[in-house]
């Protein structure tokens, strides 16, 4: 099969497009799925888990965890999917992923994808919705009328959070780089959006860090004592989260049928939005994961 590779550590320089072992049979618990999408996280070529496994190095590897597509084998063990199913889900990020013409994935991570549901915005909106629906959901700790403060407004995961604690009645404030997105983030549910300056103090319940590493200062300062930060790149400042006041923490999103079944219905309802940046080919998945600065807002997605 045709795949995306990296041999060694590095960033999009590494990648190439090049013939590859195609995956045999599926293990007990896995299914072989024909990818047809596959979204990209900019970021991942800089994860641990995308070169080793428990230490041991894994080049070649191909990235690219979020997935949508066809299934092609089924092994033991698998219930709820059968050969020639259109399904999406997310591919563990220790293993290789689905910029390639066949992935083997884990048939608990893969959900049957909804009729009338495409397979680019599938794959785009797996992994920003599963990090907001677990954000809001199992660490934020809201309820309706509560302040959320969301950092990067306009970003793929902020996008899904904002749509998302709307829908739970939270009143939600985004920051965003430029004027440009400010009608973008109100569009979504933003109550209120602050362009370059920093929310006054203590006016929020909890505050997420959508942007990446290096969350500032001021996002701490911002959420009252007592409240919550959420960081989503990097484990949390405890210096600044001590002297907030607040309850700082981290996590790395963890899929579940059940979460992605949610997320089904939500894009069949057509109650989520996802943005898609832009589409390449899998020959052009290189030149994909090099174009952080020409990506627009929403997720970028290769098609193999």
């Amino acid at each position: 099969m045709k795949a995306l590779r990296a041999h060694a550590r590095g960033g999009a320089e590494q990648l190439t497009y090049e013939d590859a072992p195609a995956p045999g049979a599926p293990s007990a618990g896995e299914v072989r799925v024909r990818v047809r999408a596959a979204a990209i996280t900019l970021d991942e070529l800089t994860w641990p888990d995308t070169w080793e496994a428990d230490g041991v190095d894994r080049t070649p590897t191909i990235p690219s965890h979020e997935l949508a597509g066809v299934v092609t084998a089924i092994g033991p063990d698998v219930d709820g999917l059968a050969v020639g199913d259109a399904v999406f889900g997310l591919v563990p990020f220790d293993r290789d992923g689905a910029a390639a013409e066949y992935v083997l994935a884990p048939a608990a991570g893969l959900v049957h994808t909804p009729a009338g549901v495409s397979e680019v915005v599938a794959a785009a909106a797996v992994l920003p919705a599963l990090t907001a629906l677990e954000a809001l959901d199992a660490h934020l700790g809201l309820g309706s009328g509560q302040r959320l403060l969301v950092r990067g407004g306009t970003g793929a995961v902020a996008s899904a959070l904002i749509q998302l604690a709307r829908r739970m009645g939270l009143e939600v404030t985004a920051t965003v780089r430029s004027q440009t997105a400010v009608e973008h983030a109100r569009r979504l549910g933003a109550a209120t959006v602050l362009v370059g300056e920093e929310p006054t103090a203590a006016s929020f319940d909890a505050a997420i860090d959508a942007v990446g590493a290096g969350t500032p200062e001021w996002l701490y300062r911002a959420v009252r004592p007592g409240g919550r930060v959420v960081t989503l790149q990097e484990p949390p400042d405890e210096d600044l989260a001590r002297a907030a006041g607040v309850d700082a923490r981290f996590f790395v999103v963890s899929p579940s049928a059940a979460a992605l079944e949610r997320l089904g219905a939500l894009l069949a309802a057509g109650e989520l939005e996802v943005a898609v940046a832009q589409t390449y080919p899998l020959s052009e998945g290189r030149t994909a994961y090099a174009g952080r600065s020409a990506a627009g807002p929403g997720k970028v997605v290769l098609e193999p």
